[in-house]
């Protein structure tokens, strides 16, 4: 897709997304005792930073001797979001691995959770397309962008080093697929979050909603303190009920260990992901995923500095939208690895924290490695 298509309706195809990646519930939250209204754009939810989140604007590029950085300001109030938000994406290429470093600066206290929201299609598609979508935006952008630099109108594989090596893995022939029921996934965690028919993650019943409000006001649960045999009264209100927290153990969310993702929505006669895994990495680098085509020998591995990561199998793509020389996108034709914080982690106080206050910097990184087994 060229500039237009991305200005159209499009499932945020290569888009940086933000200022809070994932859904907030009912597009509202609390702050240091004050109420912020979202817009809504998912059902009753804001997704992705709202109607016009960070996919919709146009960032300021600067080119760098090994990528590129993309920097914006997101005013105060802009999709209900309070204070100002400086914000710098920066990609770079070592060989056959791409990092993503998200930076942000607040003025006021605000959520912030952003991620790259790429499809992924390790077999290829149609007319050697090895990737689905990979940075296309990335790539259209940064070309015009070097257009300033080599008049002489040079194609993008007779741009600068780590442009050329991109688009030459991008345009590596392969067999092709329309899905990636073949391809084998590993997401390292133990815990995922359960969510709701709205996508939200959903409430532990064992300790909160109908038992709760049953027993209100009862001693609460939630309160106990270590040692401690009773716990304390149960407020009068529980604004804040917790996000459940589930074992993936003994379920279809039992990612560990490598499974060959068609014959596994078979098999637990699931419709496909579409829900955060809690990593049990630190805030440092540590693995997240790998998916293997055994077709192609492609392997990607994922590495990040977040918490969770969100597993999308393209889902709600339904064939509509074309791309580049005519390709169309059915369901389940691409994967997305969301690096991220968990959902809803602003009305969530047991999840990682997401609020930037002023005087802190949001610092996080991703980083996609490519390689053939």
């Amino acid at each position: 897709m060229r500039e237009t298509g991305y200005l159209q309706k499009q499932p945020y195809f290569g888009a940086v997304v933000g200022r809070v990646a994932n859904r907030i519930a009912k597009g509202t939250f609390m702050v240091d005792g004050k109420e912020y209204k979202l817009a809504v754009n998912n059902g009753p939810n804001s997704l992705h930073g709202g109607v016009r989140g960070f996919d919709k604007v146009v960032w300021t590029p600067q080119v760098l001797s090994n990528g590129v950085q993309f920097s914006r300001i997101s005013p105060d109030g802009e999709e209900g979001y309070p204070g100002e938000l400086k914000v710098w994406v920066t990609y770079t290429l070592d060989g056959g691995e791409l990092m993503v470093n998200y930076r942000a600066q607040a003025s006021q206290t605000t959520p912030v959770n952003l991620t790259n929201h790429s499809y992924f299609n390790l077999a290829g598609q149609e007319h050697n397309m090895a990737l689905l979508n990979f940075f296309t935006r990335i790539l259209e952008k940064v070309e015009a962008l070097l257009a300033q630099f080599y008049p002489e109108g040079k194609a993008i594989l007779g741009a600068p080093g780590w442009l050329s090596r991109l688009s030459i893995w991008l345009l590596t022939p392969a067999q092709g697929s329309p899905n990636i029921y073949d391809h084998e996934v590993t997401i390292e965690a133990d815990a995922f979050l359960p969510v709701d028919e709205t996508l939200i993650p959903t409430v532990n019943a064992e300790t909160t909603g109908s038992w709760c409000e049953a027993l209100k006001p009862s001693p609460c649960p939630l309160s106990r303190k270590p040692g401690q045999s009773t716990p304390a009264p149960c407020p009068s209100t529980c604004p804040f009920p917790p996000g459940e927290v589930a074992p993936v153990q003994g379920t279809a969310f039992d990612l560990r260990k490598p499974v060959e993702l068609g014959k596994h929505l078979q098999e637990f006669r699931i419709h496909g992901f579409d829900h955060n895994f809690c990593l049990k990495g630190s805030k440092d680098k540590h693995f997240c995923a790998r998916v293997h085509h055994a077709g192609s020998g492609r392997v990607l591995e994922v590495y990040t500095t977040q918490p969770g990561v969100q597993f999308y199998t393209g889902n709600f793509l339904d064939g509509t939208l074309k791309g580049k020389s005519g390709a169309v996108y059915p369901k389940h034709s691409g994967f997305c690895l969301e690096t991220q914080s968990w959902p809803d982690a602003v009305n969530q106080p047991h999840f990682p924290p997401v609020l930037l206050r002023p005087g802190e910097e949001y610092d996080h990184t991703t980083w996609f490695k490519f390689s053939v087994a």
